[in-house]
């Protein structure tokens, strides 16, 4: 028995729902609005104390962080495996997962805030927003330095750069030993980091990849024609999507 706790729109629950597809396996998905704050009950952080998504919990046992799932369920399910069979292998795929979790994935939530998220508190008092801020396990920080007002022009730009750095990265590794991140075979490393890219296209950025970086634009391409990322991405799973009025 699985089952995933998720928001629709969470690139980190993307992540794990792109792999859960690619390996064909049923679950029971839980999903979660980030409005409703699901995610922030005493039922929910008894089981994930960082007060994100996703969780997956399999037959009782429960397991957070995005990429420590997708990790996970490829070695609880490894056939088909999405992982190097040798250990430099896979340390360099993890070292892609890594680097992933370190810049695009924060990066990612500047953009994202600033243009859809940012709409549910600014009609709240002072009062109600600090206190919405002080709830959230890792993200207080980020709260306070949003505000009701929005991120400051450079929070954005350092933000973007962050962005930037990954798909040049992408580019270089992509161009020279493409098709996909890790060469030849399609790994976590691509589940991982598609989502965010997806994310930046939503956003209206596409031109950070199409106008100069040609082998990441193919890869997209190849990612969002996979049959398991269509799956994923059911209705309401882009911003634009579920916020319409502010896209």
């Amino acid at each position: 028995m699985i089952e995933l706790y998720s928001f629709p729109t969470s690139t980190c629950s993307l992540k794990v729902r792109i792999c859960l597809a690619e390996k064909g396996m049923e679950y029971k998905e839980h999903r979660l609005s980030p409005g409703e704050n699901g995610h922030l009950t005493d039922a929910y952080l008894r089981m994930n104390p960082n007060g994100v998504v996703p969780t997956l919990v399999h037959d009782g046992t429960v397991v957070v962080d995005s990429s420590v799932i997708l990790e996970y369920l490829d070695e609880v399910f490894p056939e088909p495996s999405f992982s190097p069979a040798s250990p430099t292998g896979r340390a360099r795929m993890r070292a892609w997962l890594r680097f992933f979790e370190e810049k695009p994935t924060p990066a990612v939530r500047y953009p994202t805030f600033q243009k859809f998220l940012i709409h549910n508190y600014t009609r709240l008092s002072p009062e109600q927003f600090e206190k919405a801020a002080e709830r959230r396990p890792l993200k207080t920080d980020f709260y306070k330095r949003m505000g009701q007002d929005g991120f400051t022009d450079a929070e954005i730009a350092k933000a973007m750069d962050d962005v930037r750095l990954t798909i040049d990265r992408m580019e270089t590794e992509l161009a020279t030993n493409g098709p996909w991140i890790m060469g030849d075979q399609y790994t976590l490393a691509d589940m991982c980091v598609a989502p965010l890219i997806d994310r930046m296209d939503d956003l209206g950025h596409r031109e950070m990849w199409e106008s100069a970086h040609p082998a990441v634009t193919a890869w997209f391409a190849a990612m969002r024609s996979r049959p398991a990322f269509e799956a994923a991405y059911y209705p309401g799973s882009r911003m634009s999507e579920f916020y319409p009025e502010h896209a």
